[in-house]
């Protein structure tokens, strides 16, 4: 049975996941999401039982407004959480994004500890001050409002104290405790959240979170940490995905709470069936592809390649395995389709993988996966993840599209390639040469639609074995800080490649000021 299969919980054993992969989780350089994207993880993060999302950061720019505002309006059973800093506009804008949803929430923070301090100018009296105005206001707004100290773990503790009695006494409703650049350890967490509890007057009124960074590899250790001393709310993303080393993965504290019961006595809403499939679709959209070895939803996850473990495996499948991949929705078998294959099975597979598609999403799929099926002699279930993550890469609209390629190798002389793209609906020819056919390919891109950006990543990996394996590639530009992100797969890695490019300019272009996009084609053939 899964989680959300079992008997309701109890307040005192429930742990709400608050999950934040379209706040912080895109504020990993280059995993930017369209909006329709966001929508449609927030609608998934809904149905899997996630108690609260975090939908993003409504003040920072109008796309974010109106995501949250969207996700807000459609949401069904989840809180839905804006965030804002510690002014009146902030806290304005975000209650007018999140004020449809059933169940608002207001999040607003501001660092307390003395590094932030000194950036904001204010001593500790003047920043107790601005807590206290700033979540009186929110509160006037909505009755659910949680507070951050960001920086807490490098705030000084009688300080700490004062700022979270504060913020209680405001009507703060939830209080946050973020371990903001990852630098603390298990054992600092617990105590942290213990003291607290201990000290701060009305602290047994409110709910206290843990939001962990993973820059020393601890945050799941430290999220754990919190809730055995009294925390009953974990900040988490999906994959991990977040600033720098990221967050605190939603997987792995749930499956860590689900495995581990006998030790850690909570529960939470989450269907943890559909972990793979919400995992697989923010890997696809943000770009970042989950390494293999990655807990609970990494591809060797629940691989086993030892001749003793195989041996195991055999006569006991829980020799060597503390959970079954079907309790986080990875099926068992892997069926091969081919180009007899119907479009009810390939239903069925895809629903079996974790993709519920509409009939108009299965028939632009069935389409892509006959075209696979027809340069591969079998197609497994790699190959319908990969082509799964390209159609989600894949938009009709975008502003470039290639039409055709074509390119000529020798062993004499530099590689070319005659590219015809369409750009913002026209179409244009060229041709260039390349240090091999990848690198004139990007030259020939890069003639038809001129920028500065500098290329950043470029990495091939085969998605299933043979010669005639699908290659995925990801690649990542850098113009002026800013990362941007685009994956493809193909059975030719050259065309995988050279998506993949134009699926990092089209989301430049995306998330560029119309002002400037002139200026990215000054110099465009």
């Amino acid at each position: 049975m899964t989680s959300s299969a079992s008997e309701a919980p109890s307040p005192q054993d429930h742990v709400l996941i608050f999950d934040t992969t379209l706040r912080d989780g895109e504020q990993s350089p280059g995993a930017t999401m369209t909006h329709a994207e966001k929508l449609e993880i927030a609608a998934l993060l809904d149905e899997m039982g996630v108690d609260i999302i975090e939908a993003g950061f409504p003040i920072a720019s109008e796309g974010d407004f109106l995501a949250v505002s969207e996700i807000a309006k459609n949401a069904k059973n989840a809180v839905i959480c804006g965030l804002s800093r510690a002014n009146f506009a902030d806290i304005d804008r975000c209650w007018e994004a999140v004020r449809h949803a059933k169940r608002p929430r207001i999040h607003t923070f501001i660092g307390t500890s003395p590094l932030h301090r000194d950036i904001t100018a204010l001593d500790q009296d003047g920043m107790v001050s601005r807590i206290h105005d700033t979540v009186t206001h929110a509160r006037n707004l909505c009755d659910n409002v949680q507070w951050s100290p960001m920086d807490a773990t490098r705030t000084e503790r009688d300080f700490l104290c004062r700022v979270v009695e504060t913020a209680i006494k405001a009507g703060a409703t939830t209080i946050n405790i973020p371990d903001t650049v990852g630098y603390t350890y298990p054992r600092e967490s617990a105590d942290l959240i213990a003291m607290l509890r201990e000290r701060v007057p009305g602290a047994d009124e409110v709910i206290f979170a843990t939001h962990c960074h993973n820059d020393l590899g601890m945050a799941t250790a430290n999220a754990l940490a919190a809730v055995e001393a009294g925390a009953r709310q974990i900040e988490c993303t999906i994959n991990g995905l977040g600033e720098r080393a990221g967050n605190t993965a939603l997987e792995e504290v749930v499956m860590a709470l689900k495995v581990r019961n006998d030790i850690l006595p909570y529960r939470t809403r989450i269907d943890t069936t559909k972990i793979m499939g919400i995992s697989r679709m923010v890997a696809a959209v943000s770009g970042f592809p989950v390494q293999y070895n990655k807990a609970v939803v990494g591809k060797n996850a629940f691989a086993h390649e030892s001749g003793i473990h195989q041996d195991g495996m055999l006569k006991n499948k829980e020799t060597f395995e503390i959970m079954r991949p079907e309790d986080v929705g990875l099926a068992a078998t892997n069926l091969v389709m081919g180009k007899h294959s119907g479009r009810a099975a390939l239903r069925a597979k895809l629903s079996e993988l974790g993709y519920e598609l509409g009939d108009n999403q299965l028939k632009d799929v069935f389409v892509r996966f006959k075209a696979l099926a027809d340069r591969k002699k079998e197609v497994y279930d790699d190959d319908l993840i990969a082509l799964m993550a390209e159609a989600s890469m894949a938009d009709e609209d975008a502003y470039l599209q290639i039409r055709r390629l074509r390119v000529i190798c020798g062993t004499d002389g530099p590689q070319e390639a005659e590219l015809t793209m369409s750009i913002g609906g026209e179409e244009k020819f060229t041709d260039a040469t390349g240090d091999g056919p990848v690198d004139a390919t990007f030259n020939a891109i890069k003639m038809l639609f001129a920028h500065d950006a500098q290329l950043d990543l470029y990495q091939v990996h085969a998605v299933t074995e043979g010669t005639d394996a699908q290659a995925t590639v990801s690649v990542r530009l850098n113009l002026d800080g800013v990362i941007y992100s685009g994956q493809s797969s193909d059975t030719d890695t050259v065309v995988a490649s050279a998506k993949a490019y134009v699926n990092a300019l089209n989301r430049l272009v995306l998330h560029q000021h119309r002002g400037n996009l002139s200026a990215l084609m000054s110099s465009a053939g």
